[in-house]
């Protein structure tokens, strides 16, 4: 089994895409910082984190080193109209009652004016 982070897993960084994947690196690298920074004074509670984070930067950089040279492909961000296409099929007594709530609600604010 690996050490390094359960979320940072070979098969997680495959669906990141580049930006994510400079993303995870740079809040590795913050992390490795405050974790060696605990270590220099005393305060550091488990050393095997180091060598955990220490490896989820080098996974890091070997995803984004085999994809610059086209070993492992680029994920492709497919656009989500899945959630447009839900939205859509809210049911007539769903939109009602949202439509009542808003009436009632700017009912409520015409007669606090009045």
């Amino acid at each position: 089994m690996a050490i390094g982070t359960k979320e940072l897993a070979p098969v997680e960084l495959d669906t990141f895409d580049n930006e994510k994947l400079f993303e995870e690196l740079k809040k590795a690298k913050e992390e490795l910082f405050n974790l060696r920074f605990q270590s220099a004074t005393g305060q550091l509670e488990s050393h095997g984190r180091l060598r955990a984070v220490k490896r989820d930067i080098a996974r890091i950089y070997t995803v984004l080193r085999e994809r610059e040279l086209g070993i492992r492909a680029t994920p492709v961000v497919a656009p989500a109209p899945a959630k447009a296409e839900k939205a859509d099929k809210k049911t007539k007594k769903a939109k009602a009652a949202d439509e009542s709530t808003d009436d009632a609600a700017a009912e409520t604010v015409e007669t606090k004016e009045a």
